[in-house]
């Protein structure tokens, strides 16, 4: 399996998020090591491609995704 960019690997979070969350925790991983071949530290979402983008959603995502390792922030 080829890695993933950073990109790719946010488009298959939003692609699970409307799936219901199906291999959530695979495309974390995945986007977790893109993060760190990129040499960042945090990724971006955008808040209007979520399902649940009210604030307890986004809450919710981050707690999440820090329970894996990875800092998630929103772009406005």
């Amino acid at each position: 399996m080829s890695e993933l960019t950073l990109a790719e690997a946010t488009e298959n979070i939003y692609a699970s998020l409307r799936a219901d969350n199906a291999d959530l925790d695979a495309h974390i991983a995945a986007l977790k090591a893109a993060l760190a071949r990129e040499g960042k530290k945090q990724a971006v979402f955008d808040p209007a491609k979520l399902a649940q983008s009210n604030r307890a959603g986004r809450k919710l995502m981050q707690a999440y995704f820090r329970q894996r390792g990875v800092s998630v922030s929103f772009s406005e």
